[in-house]
């Protein structure tokens, strides 16, 4: 099994993960011909996606979906709430996919389960990704730890963790107050101290990658979230991944 990210951040997000012959992307917030772009910078093409897979109704995960999804006739798995709270922005779709975020599932040869997260959006869930030897655990969007969550992630060979924001450079930084309370609330996103806040709750014997995602450009830089995961680990702060809104990350491979 591998991953990789086509991008991270609020201008756009995309992950990728692979299971042989089975590719999944996990939201899609870029155009289309820059998507197909990112994808072709990974050396694979939208033609050879199995499913595509909505977190949220939000525009950075949601803004390419409808397009990719009609032009390469691939289906949408979401929750409800999503699927209500998406339908005038998605369009119409090749195939909807309802997901409980409660209950495993399978795509091909990936087994998926997800997971709801406090995000205000609608429905919002994360997923863990497996292929019955490892597993991938992926959680961005979130307000706050929780312990479902941490039973969720704990065990997992590799795991994007959300670092959006460093909590002084957020009380200090450029956006309006309403929008640093949105950020920074219980249904916003998860800072750099409380994603090590959570990782620290986690089995992590057998994590073979960590990578920081989802950073602000105005309220994080990486060094801070790579300084704070590697604490938590006690490995030196290059061995944490961190994905990026240009460039996201090249392939991980789950050995």
């Amino acid at each position: 099994m591998r991953f990789a990210l086509l991008g991270s951040g609020s201008k756009g997000n995309g992950t990728l993960v692979e299971e042989g012959k089975t590719s999944v992307l996990v939201d899609c917030g870029f155009t289309l011909r820059e998507t197909e772009q990112r994808l072709a910078r990974l050396g694979k093409s939208a033609s050879q996606l199995s499913a595509i897979m909505l977190t949220h109704e939000h525009q950075d995960h949601l803004g390419g979906v409808g397009p990719l999804a009609r032009k390469y006739r691939i289906p949408v798995w979401l929750s409800g709430g999503t699927a209500r709270a998406a339908a005038h922005r998605l369009g119409s779709l090749p195939e909807i996919r309802l997901l409980n975020c409660h209950s495993e599932f399978t795509i091909d040869a990936l087994q998926v389960q997800p997971f709801p997260v406090p995000h205000d959006a609608r429905e919002p869930c994360q997923f863990v990704f497996g292929n019955g030897q490892h597993r991938l655990g992926v959680l961005t969007d979130t307000g706050h730890p929780t312990a479902h969550i941490a039973r969720q992630l704990s065990g997992c060979d590799a795991l994007i963790l959300e670092c959006n924001h460093d909590e002084a450079m957020l009380a200090d930084g450029p956006y309006p107050p309403r929008l640093r309370a949105r950020v920074g609330g219980g249904m916003g996103h998860l800072s750099n101290a409380q994603a090590g806040q959570l990782l620290s709750q986690l089995d992590n014997n057998g994590l073979q990658h960590l990578v920081a995602a989802h950073l602000s450009e105005q309220n994080n830089r990486p060094e801070l979230a790579a300084a704070v995961l590697s604490a938590v680990l006690g490995c030196e702060a290059d061995w944490v991944g961190l994905a990026d809104q240009e460039h996201g990350l090249d392939w991980r491979e789950i050995a």
